[in-house]
Protein backbone atom coordinates (compact mmCIF):
# COMPACT_ATOMS: atom_id res chain seq x y z
CA UNK A 1 0.00 0.00 0.00
CA UNK A 2 1.34 3.63 -0.88
CA UNK A 3 0.05 5.31 2.12
CA UNK A 4 -1.42 8.90 1.52
CA UNK A 5 1.41 10.00 3.92
CA UNK A 6 3.89 7.98 6.15
CA UNK A 7 4.45 10.12 9.21
CA UNK A 8 6.15 7.14 10.88
CA UNK A 9 9.08 7.25 8.23
CA UNK A 10 8.97 10.41 7.41
CA UNK A 11 10.45 11.10 10.89
CA UNK A 12 12.33 8.37 10.75
CA UNK A 13 14.75 10.43 8.39
CA UNK A 14 15.73 12.40 11.58
CA UNK A 15 15.18 9.75 14.37
CA UNK A 16 18.70 10.39 15.56
CA UNK A 17 18.01 14.34 15.67
CA UNK A 18 14.62 14.03 17.09
CA UNK A 19 15.80 11.79 19.67
CA UNK A 20 18.50 13.46 20.59
CA UNK A 21 16.57 17.14 20.82
CA UNK A 22 13.88 15.13 23.42
CA UNK A 23 16.55 13.90 25.58
CA UNK A 24 17.56 17.92 25.73
CA UNK A 25 14.70 18.39 27.07
CA UNK A 26 14.16 15.65 29.51
CA UNK A 27 17.50 16.32 30.59
CA UNK A 28 16.63 20.24 31.20
CA UNK A 29 13.97 19.15 33.92
CA UNK A 30 11.98 22.27 31.99
CA UNK A 31 8.93 21.67 29.47
CA UNK A 32 6.90 24.90 29.78
CA UNK A 33 8.11 28.15 28.45
CA UNK A 34 12.09 27.20 28.24
CA UNK A 35 14.82 27.58 26.28
CA UNK A 36 13.63 25.13 23.38
CA UNK A 37 10.99 27.60 22.65
CA UNK A 38 12.70 30.60 22.99
CA UNK A 39 15.37 28.88 20.34
CA UNK A 40 12.51 28.01 17.68
CA UNK A 41 10.86 31.41 17.59
CA UNK A 42 13.73 33.31 16.89
CA UNK A 43 15.08 30.82 14.18
CA UNK A 44 11.40 30.44 12.74
CA UNK A 45 11.15 34.36 13.10
CA UNK A 46 14.25 34.78 11.08
CA UNK A 47 13.47 31.96 8.53
CA UNK A 48 10.45 33.89 8.10
CA UNK A 49 11.81 37.57 8.22
CA UNK A 50 9.60 38.47 10.87
CA UNK A 51 10.38 40.38 13.77
CA UNK A 52 8.22 38.20 16.19
CA UNK A 53 7.52 34.42 16.66
CA UNK A 54 5.04 33.55 19.36
CA UNK A 55 5.23 29.70 20.46
CA UNK A 56 1.11 28.34 20.56
CA UNK A 57 -0.62 25.21 21.41
CA UNK A 58 -1.64 24.89 17.69
CA UNK A 59 -2.96 26.73 14.17
CA UNK A 60 -6.68 27.63 15.15
CA UNK A 61 -5.32 28.67 19.03
CA UNK A 62 -2.75 30.78 16.99
CA UNK A 63 -5.56 32.42 14.70
CA UNK A 64 -7.88 32.95 17.55
CA UNK A 65 -4.85 34.69 19.88
CA UNK A 66 -4.60 37.04 16.59
CA UNK A 67 -8.06 37.77 16.81
CA UNK A 68 -8.33 38.14 20.49
CA UNK A 69 -5.79 40.55 21.03
CA UNK A 70 -7.01 42.68 17.93
CA UNK A 71 -10.25 43.04 20.08
CA UNK A 72 -7.74 44.15 23.24
CA UNK A 73 -5.89 46.38 21.10
CA UNK A 74 -9.54 48.40 20.04
CA UNK A 75 -8.63 47.56 16.58
CA UNK A 76 -11.76 45.05 16.55
CA UNK A 77 -14.58 44.58 18.23
CA UNK A 78 -17.97 42.44 18.59
CA UNK A 79 -20.22 42.08 15.14
CA UNK A 80 -17.06 43.48 13.14
CA UNK A 81 -16.62 41.92 9.74
CA UNK A 82 -14.25 39.85 8.82
CA UNK A 83 -12.84 38.57 4.36
CA UNK A 84 -12.42 35.09 4.58
CA UNK A 85 -12.57 32.54 1.64
CA UNK A 86 -15.15 29.78 1.40
CA UNK A 87 -12.99 27.34 0.18
CA UNK A 88 -11.26 26.76 3.64
CA UNK A 89 -10.81 24.08 6.25
CA UNK A 90 -12.87 25.56 8.86
CA UNK A 91 -10.65 26.41 11.61
CA UNK A 92 -10.01 29.85 9.56
CA UNK A 93 -13.78 30.44 10.16
CA UNK A 94 -13.86 29.09 13.94
CA UNK A 95 -11.16 31.21 14.99
CA UNK A 96 -13.25 34.78 13.42
CA UNK A 97 -16.53 33.28 14.81
CA UNK A 98 -14.93 32.32 18.50
CA UNK A 99 -14.53 36.21 19.10
CA UNK A 100 -17.67 36.92 17.94
CA UNK A 101 -16.61 38.23 14.85
CA UNK A 102 -18.73 37.58 11.91
CA UNK A 103 -16.85 36.27 8.81
CA UNK A 104 -18.02 36.74 5.24
CA UNK A 105 -16.85 34.44 2.85
CA UNK A 106 -15.86 35.09 -0.62
CA UNK A 107 -16.07 32.67 -3.37
CA UNK A 108 -12.67 30.72 -4.62
CA UNK A 109 -10.57 31.40 -8.06
CA UNK A 110 -11.26 27.74 -9.41
CA UNK A 111 -7.85 27.85 -10.85
CA UNK A 112 -6.01 28.38 -7.52
CA UNK A 113 -8.85 27.06 -4.99
CA UNK A 114 -7.23 30.28 -3.06
CA UNK A 115 -10.15 33.14 -2.42
CA UNK A 116 -10.72 35.01 -5.56
CA UNK A 117 -8.98 38.91 -5.06
CA UNK A 118 -11.50 40.29 -7.55
CA UNK A 119 -14.72 39.02 -5.39
CA UNK A 120 -13.55 40.97 -2.51
CA UNK A 121 -14.41 44.34 -3.14
CA UNK A 122 -18.20 43.81 -3.03
CA UNK A 123 -17.79 42.31 0.07
CA UNK A 124 -16.21 45.02 1.80
CA UNK A 125 -18.39 47.44 4.24
CA UNK A 126 -18.24 50.01 6.89
CA UNK A 127 -17.89 46.64 9.20
CA UNK A 128 -14.94 44.93 7.60
CA UNK A 129 -12.08 45.37 9.37
CA UNK A 130 -9.47 42.56 8.08
CA UNK A 131 -8.96 40.04 5.05
CA UNK A 132 -8.32 36.51 6.06
CA UNK A 133 -6.20 34.85 3.27
CA UNK A 134 -5.54 31.48 3.47
CA UNK A 135 -2.38 30.02 1.82
CA UNK A 136 -4.78 26.60 0.54
CA UNK A 137 -2.56 23.24 -0.33
CA UNK A 138 0.81 24.99 0.10
CA UNK A 139 0.16 27.65 -2.53
CA UNK A 140 0.51 31.82 -1.69
CA UNK A 141 -3.02 33.09 -1.83
CA UNK A 142 -1.74 36.98 -1.87
CA UNK A 143 -2.19 39.13 -4.75
CA UNK A 144 -1.63 42.64 -5.61
CA UNK A 145 -5.59 43.31 -5.86
CA UNK A 146 -5.55 42.55 -2.24
CA UNK A 147 -2.41 44.64 -1.26
CA UNK A 148 -4.70 47.23 -3.42
CA UNK A 149 -8.02 46.58 -1.57
CA UNK A 150 -5.75 46.48 2.00
CA UNK A 151 -4.70 49.73 1.36
CA UNK A 152 -7.77 51.53 -0.11
CA UNK A 153 -10.09 50.55 3.00
CA UNK A 154 -7.00 50.81 5.61
CA UNK A 155 -8.04 46.64 6.39
CA UNK A 156 -5.49 44.56 8.64
CA UNK A 157 -4.34 41.38 6.61
CA UNK A 158 -4.38 37.98 8.66
CA UNK A 159 -2.63 35.18 6.95
CA UNK A 160 -3.77 31.47 7.76
CA UNK A 161 -0.18 29.63 6.96
CA UNK A 162 -1.11 27.00 8.72
CA UNK A 163 -0.02 24.32 4.82
CA UNK A 164 2.51 27.30 3.29
CA UNK A 165 5.57 27.02 5.68
CA UNK A 166 7.98 28.07 3.32
CA UNK A 167 5.92 29.61 0.47
CA UNK A 168 7.04 32.48 -1.48
CA UNK A 169 5.36 35.87 -2.44
CA UNK A 170 7.31 38.42 -4.66
CA UNK A 171 10.36 37.65 -2.43
CA UNK A 172 8.64 36.77 1.06
CA UNK A 173 8.15 34.14 3.01
CA UNK A 174 4.39 33.67 3.43
CA UNK A 175 3.80 34.29 7.11
CA UNK A 176 5.89 37.60 7.03
CA UNK A 177 3.42 39.33 4.34
CA UNK A 178 0.63 40.54 6.10
CA UNK A 179 -0.18 42.11 9.43
CA UNK A 180 0.24 38.83 11.65
CA UNK A 181 -0.06 35.50 10.54
CA UNK A 182 -1.26 31.66 12.08
CA UNK A 183 1.13 28.75 11.54
CA UNK A 184 0.13 25.29 12.36
CA UNK A 185 2.77 22.48 12.91
CA UNK A 186 0.35 19.59 13.22
CA UNK A 187 2.29 16.52 11.99
CA UNK A 188 0.94 16.58 8.91
CA UNK A 189 2.19 19.72 7.71
CA UNK A 190 5.30 20.44 5.26
CA UNK A 191 7.01 21.50 9.14
CA UNK A 192 5.27 19.07 11.18
CA UNK A 193 5.75 18.55 15.18
CA UNK A 194 4.89 15.07 16.84
CA UNK A 195 1.51 16.54 18.40
CA UNK A 196 -0.11 19.82 18.23
CA UNK A 197 1.85 22.70 17.61
CA UNK A 198 1.61 26.36 16.17
CA UNK A 199 2.78 29.75 16.06
CA UNK A 200 2.17 34.38 15.35
CA UNK A 201 3.91 35.76 13.37
CA UNK A 202 4.12 39.75 13.19
CA UNK A 203 6.06 42.35 13.00
CA UNK A 204 3.63 44.66 15.19
CA UNK A 205 5.58 44.84 18.83
CA UNK A 206 2.02 45.90 20.37
CA UNK A 207 0.51 42.88 18.92
CA UNK A 208 3.02 40.12 19.57
CA UNK A 209 2.96 41.16 23.58
CA UNK A 210 -0.63 41.04 23.70
CA UNK A 211 -0.98 37.86 21.89
CA UNK A 212 2.04 36.21 24.55
CA UNK A 213 0.19 37.58 27.41
CA UNK A 214 -3.32 36.55 26.33
CA UNK A 215 -2.13 33.07 25.30
CA UNK A 216 -0.45 32.91 28.60
CA UNK A 217 -3.60 33.10 31.25
CA UNK A 218 -3.40 36.50 30.45
CA UNK A 219 -0.64 37.03 32.67
CA UNK A 220 2.91 38.63 32.46
CA UNK A 221 3.60 38.49 35.90
CA UNK A 222 2.39 34.74 37.81
CA UNK A 223 -0.62 35.76 39.51
CA UNK A 224 -1.72 38.67 37.59
CA UNK A 225 -3.82 39.11 34.87
CA UNK A 226 -4.66 41.50 32.58
CA UNK A 227 -6.62 40.11 30.19
CA UNK A 228 -8.97 37.39 29.90
CA UNK A 229 -6.66 35.02 28.74
CA UNK A 230 -6.38 31.39 27.17
CA UNK A 231 -4.26 28.30 27.86
CA UNK A 232 -2.32 28.18 24.88
CA UNK A 233 1.65 27.49 24.71
CA UNK A 234 4.13 25.47 22.24
CA UNK A 235 5.78 22.93 24.68
CA UNK A 236 9.90 22.37 25.27
CA UNK A 237 9.73 18.71 23.23
CA UNK A 238 6.93 20.38 20.45
CA UNK A 239 9.79 23.27 20.05
CA UNK A 240 12.68 20.64 20.02
CA UNK A 241 11.72 18.86 17.40
CA UNK A 242 10.60 21.72 15.59
CA UNK A 243 14.20 23.05 15.65
CA UNK A 244 15.12 19.78 13.84
CA UNK A 245 12.78 20.08 10.77
CA UNK A 246 12.97 23.26 10.60
CA UNK A 247 16.32 22.56 9.23
CA UNK A 248 15.15 20.43 6.72
CA UNK A 249 12.27 22.49 5.41
CA UNK A 250 13.45 23.93 2.29
CA UNK A 251 14.82 20.78 1.52
CA UNK A 252 11.84 19.10 2.44
CA UNK A 253 9.82 21.55 0.26
CA UNK A 254 11.92 21.05 -2.73
CA UNK A 255 11.72 17.39 -2.35
CA UNK A 256 7.90 18.18 -2.94
CA UNK A 257 8.04 20.22 -5.75
CA UNK A 258 9.76 17.59 -8.14
CA UNK A 259 6.88 15.06 -7.24
CA UNK A 260 4.21 17.22 -7.73
CA UNK A 261 6.43 18.47 -11.86
CA UNK A 262 6.66 14.66 -12.17
CA UNK A 263 2.68 14.68 -11.58
CA UNK A 264 1.94 17.52 -13.86
CA UNK A 265 4.12 16.60 -16.76
CA UNK A 266 3.29 12.42 -16.58
CA UNK A 267 -0.90 12.80 -15.39
CA UNK A 268 -2.41 12.42 -18.83
CA UNK A 269 -6.22 11.71 -18.26
CA UNK A 270 -9.14 13.63 -19.98
CA UNK A 271 -11.15 13.31 -16.69
CA UNK A 272 -8.61 14.67 -14.54
CA UNK A 273 -8.15 18.22 -13.71
CA UNK A 274 -4.43 18.86 -12.65
CA UNK A 275 -3.50 21.74 -10.08
CA UNK A 276 -2.06 24.68 -11.45
CA UNK A 277 1.72 25.16 -11.69
CA UNK A 278 3.69 28.54 -10.27
CA UNK A 279 6.88 29.58 -11.57
CA UNK A 280 9.81 26.82 -10.57
CA UNK A 281 12.56 26.44 -9.69
CA UNK A 282 11.38 25.62 -6.05
CA UNK A 283 13.10 28.20 -4.37
CA UNK A 284 11.52 30.96 -5.80
CA UNK A 285 8.11 28.95 -5.95
CA UNK A 286 4.35 29.73 -4.66
CA UNK A 287 3.50 26.85 -4.13
CA UNK A 288 4.87 24.19 -1.15
CA UNK A 289 2.57 21.35 -2.57
CA UNK A 290 1.63 20.55 0.99
CA UNK A 291 -1.37 18.65 -0.88
CA UNK A 292 -1.20 17.63 -4.33
CA UNK A 293 -5.25 18.26 -5.09
CA UNK A 294 -6.98 17.17 -8.60
CA UNK A 295 -10.40 17.42 -9.37
CA UNK A 296 -12.72 15.03 -11.46
CA UNK A 297 -16.61 14.49 -11.62
CA UNK A 298 -15.61 10.86 -11.07
CA UNK A 299 -14.06 11.67 -8.05
CA UNK A 300 -15.17 8.96 -5.64
CA UNK A 301 -14.69 6.70 -8.63
CA UNK A 302 -11.02 7.26 -8.68
CA UNK A 303 -10.76 6.85 -5.23
CA UNK A 304 -12.25 3.88 -4.77
CA UNK A 305 -9.97 2.58 -7.98
CA UNK A 306 -6.89 4.08 -6.59
CA UNK A 307 -7.66 2.23 -3.27
CA UNK A 308 -7.82 -0.82 -5.15
CA UNK A 309 -4.91 -0.62 -6.49
CA UNK A 310 -3.77 -0.19 -3.31
CA UNK A 311 -2.73 3.84 -3.68
CA UNK A 312 -4.41 5.70 -0.32
CA UNK A 313 -5.96 9.27 -0.98
CA UNK A 314 -7.95 11.76 0.72
CA UNK A 315 -10.55 14.53 0.23
CA UNK A 316 -9.72 18.15 1.39
CA UNK A 317 -12.51 18.54 2.31
CA UNK A 318 -15.34 17.10 1.90
CA UNK A 319 -17.74 19.33 3.16
CA UNK A 320 -17.46 23.21 2.35
CA UNK A 321 -17.69 25.26 5.61
CA UNK A 322 -21.23 26.93 4.70
CA UNK A 323 -22.74 22.99 4.64
CA UNK A 324 -21.54 22.30 8.18
CA UNK A 325 -24.40 21.38 10.64
CA UNK A 326 -22.12 23.77 13.12
CA UNK A 327 -22.79 26.74 10.72
CA UNK A 328 -26.53 25.44 9.89
CA UNK A 329 -27.43 29.30 9.67
CA UNK A 330 -25.45 29.22 6.28
CA UNK A 331 -26.81 25.87 5.09
CA UNK A 332 -29.05 27.52 2.41
CA UNK A 333 -26.55 29.84 1.38
CA UNK A 334 -25.50 29.09 -2.18
CA UNK A 335 -21.37 29.23 -2.91
CA UNK A 336 -21.51 26.72 -6.27
CA UNK A 337 -17.71 27.65 -7.22
CA UNK A 338 -16.56 26.22 -3.65
CA UNK A 339 -19.74 23.45 -3.72
CA UNK A 340 -17.87 22.86 -6.90
CA UNK A 341 -14.58 22.11 -5.43
CA UNK A 342 -15.45 19.90 -2.64
CA UNK A 343 -17.99 17.56 -4.38
CA UNK A 344 -14.22 17.07 -7.04
CA UNK A 345 -11.43 17.29 -5.31
CA UNK A 346 -8.49 14.15 -4.18
CA UNK A 347 -5.78 14.45 -2.93
CA UNK A 348 -2.92 12.56 -4.09
CA UNK A 349 0.22 10.98 -2.16
CA UNK A 350 2.62 13.66 -2.01
CA UNK A 351 5.73 13.46 0.43
CA UNK A 352 9.52 14.20 0.61
CA UNK A 353 9.92 9.85 0.75
CA UNK A 354 8.28 9.06 -1.77
CA UNK A 355 10.22 6.75 -4.28
CA UNK A 356 10.60 7.09 -8.16
CA UNK A 357 8.97 3.80 -8.22
CA UNK A 358 5.76 4.62 -5.88
CA UNK A 359 5.20 7.90 -8.12
CA UNK A 360 5.71 5.88 -11.55
CA UNK A 361 3.07 3.93 -10.42
CA UNK A 362 0.31 6.46 -8.91
CA UNK A 363 0.83 8.20 -12.27
CA UNK A 364 0.12 4.63 -14.25
CA UNK A 365 -2.70 3.36 -12.43
CA UNK A 366 -4.77 6.90 -12.43
CA UNK A 367 -3.84 7.06 -16.44
CA UNK A 368 -5.08 3.59 -16.80
CA UNK A 369 -8.44 4.44 -14.63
Amino acid sequence: MIKFLDLKNINAEYEAQISESIQRVLNSGWYLLGQEVKAFEKEYSSYLGTGHCIGVANGLDALRLIMKAYIEMGCMKEGDEIIVPANTYIASILSITDNRLVPVLVEPDIITYNIDPFKIEEKITSKTKAIMIVHLYGQNAMHPEIERLVRKYDLKLIEDNAQAHGCMYKGQRTGSIGDAAGHSFYPGKNLGALGDAGAITTDNDELADVARTIANYGSKIKYQNLYKGLNSRLDEIQAAILRVKLAHLDADNHRRSEIAQYYINNIKHPDIILPSAPSYPPNASGHVWHLFVIRTDKRDQVQKYLFEKEIQTMIHYPIPPHKQQAYREWNSQNFPVTELIHDQVLSLPISPILTGDELEYVVQSVNAF
